[in-house]
């Protein structure tokens, strides 16, 4: 399937739980950090699917194994396991991936899941590892703050002979040596996708700005060249005109597109790298004093029910969907390995979208 239409392809009526993971392959992570309309329990919950990976399986003698990692097999059933958040909770992303993992460490019998949130701080993030460490924790599953930095802690593991795995953004540190795997969305496809939406949206020309997620992590840079890279190549109509971070956070968000709008009022097209700024753009344009929607389009990632909700009262024109829900694939991955299967270096999911078209019939798998 190629980008085009992939950024144009409906939900599909149904998805199938990935019965293993170590069958996946190949890329990078996921970001979201901010505020919700919702608490962190209901902004966790939706009906929709589980994570379904590109691909069924990997080239033979090429996944890390438990004996290419050096380390003994552990039974998860009764296990100690450590989960590192990265961001808070009352992000809407953020919350369901935690339930996800939460979810999924009751089902298969974990003898005590540890949480930590580490609050967009990567030195905290550090020191929250080695406290689960310290705790006993046999496995890891880490979602980091930034793809840089966390070479203590991943060194503090690896010298305790615990594996981890971490889901969400790709670090840059060596597979099956530093860390296990990679578990995540294909960010650059998904910018691609995102500027297929905004051309169908714009219907022709467009002056768009981009409000960026935060930086230091690949997630910000594949959204970023991805749809930088799909307009040049498919949708020379579609005019960037500026670019700037919002930090993944809707308060920011909303402000710097309030500054955009000021010194540029010619913007009529938004693209922000996660739902959170999405919604802030809405409040700006609404505050600029025009119609979200209709007089600025707006499209982001990720697939929370506001973002979709906005979509439905045309307030938005599209949503490209990031999956938050990692605890059967975290969980199932974790144990192929320990089974003694090969884990690809990255497994990458396979992401929907949210249109005008189908917003209103697939509002209950938002998060």
């Amino acid at each position: 399937m190629t980008p085009t239409t992939a950024g144009r392809r409906a939900l599909r009526p149904s998805r199938l739980l990935v019965a293993g993971a170590a069958a996946a392959l190949a890329l990078t992570g996921c970001a979201n950090s901010g505020e919700t309309d919702a608490p962190a329990a209901a902004a966790s919950a939706g009906n929709g699917g589980a994570q379904v990976t590109k691909s069924a399986s990997a080239p033979a003698g090429e996944g890390c194994t438990l004996d290419k990692y050096g380390l003994e097999k552990i039974d998860l059933k009764g296990a100690k396991v450590g989960f590192s958040q990265s961001e808070p909770d009352t992000a809407a992303f953020r919350a369901a991936e935690t339930q996800s993992i939460k979810d999924e460490a009751a089902k298969i019998g974990v003898g005590e899941l540890l949480v930590t949130n580490a609050n967009a701080q990567l030195t905290k993030q550090i020191s929250d590892i080695q406290d689960l460490l310290n705790q006993g924790a046999q496995a890891l599953i880490v979602a980091p703050v930034n793809s840089d930095g966390l070479d203590p802690a991943l060194a503090a593991a690896k010298a305790k002979g615990v594996p981890v795995l971490t889901i969400d953004r790709k670090v840059t540190n060596t597979a099956c040596s530093d860390y296990l795997a990679f578990i995540g969305s294909d960010f650059e496809e998904q910018g691609k996708r995102a500027a297929d939406a905004m051309a169908t949206a714009a219907g022709g020309p467009a002056k768009v700005a981009i409000l960026l997620g935060s930086s230091g992590n690949n997630v910000t840079d594949l959204r970023t060249s991805g749809f930088v890279d799909q307009v040049k190549a498919e949708h020379p109509e579609l005019e960037i005109v500026a670019q700037q971070t919002g930090d993944f956070e809707r308060a920011k968000g909303q402000s710097v597109a309030e500054q955009l709008l000021q010194s540029n009022p010619d913007i009529n097209a938004i693209y922000a790298e996660n739902d959170e700024m999405g919604l802030g753009a809405v409040q700006a344009v609404l505050s600029a004093g025009k119609q979200p929607g209709t007089d600025v389009k707006i499209v982001s990632i990720d697939g929370t029910k506001n973002a979709v909700q906005a979509l439905v009262d045309g307030q938005y024109n599209g949503v490209i969907e990031s999956n938050p829900r990692f605890g059967p694939l975290a969980f199932s991955t974790l144990q192929d390995f320990m089974d003694g299967k090969e884990i690809p270096e990255d497994i990458i999911i396979e992401d929907d979208e949210y249109t005008p078209d189908n917003a209103a019939a697939e509002l209950a798998n938002a998060f």
